[in-house]
């Protein structure tokens, strides 16, 4: 069932390349990287309490507290650096590029988290680094 999951956050992660780069004409890209916020914290949020999760929030300990606050302003500075990039490129050279995250975090998820990389997905990471470089140059 995960990767019914993973393919419908592709799906949408597609739109957003494609919806920003529309939305963004004659607009800052941090203006708009901020109105984006609003929008996923509201929605974000509204899932949260329609679904009953509100609750969980007690239960969070403190190593939960950073490493969720520091995703956020991973998240955060990924969004600003994302929508700068798409509002002076090409959505066809930022989007993929973008997607060297996947290679990074299968890198740093054998060293922080001692996920096992497998030759399988060495070569997929491999891949993707790859043709990164070959939409760069």
């Amino acid at each position: 069932m995960w990767w019914i999951y993973a393919l419908l956050s592709a799906f949408f992660a597609a739109l957003v390349a494609i919806l920003a780069k529309l939305g963004m004409k004659g607009v800052d890209s941090d203006l708009a990287t901020a109105i984006r916020t609003v929008v996923i914290l509201m929605v974000a949020w509204g899932i949260a309490v329609s679904r009953g999760k509100v609750q969980g929030v007690h239960s969070l300990t403190q190593q939960n507290w950073i490493f969720l606050v520091l995703s956020g302003v991973a998240t955060g500075l990924s969004w600003v650096f994302y929508f700068h990039a798409l509002k002076v490129g090409e959505v066809s050279k930022v989007a993929p590029i973008d997607k060297l995250s996947v290679a990074l975090a299968i890198g740093l998820s054998v060293l922080f988290l001692g996920e096992t990389l497998t030759i399988k997905t060495a070569i997929g990471a491999a891949l993707i680094i790859g043709g990164s470089f070959v939409l760069i140059l």
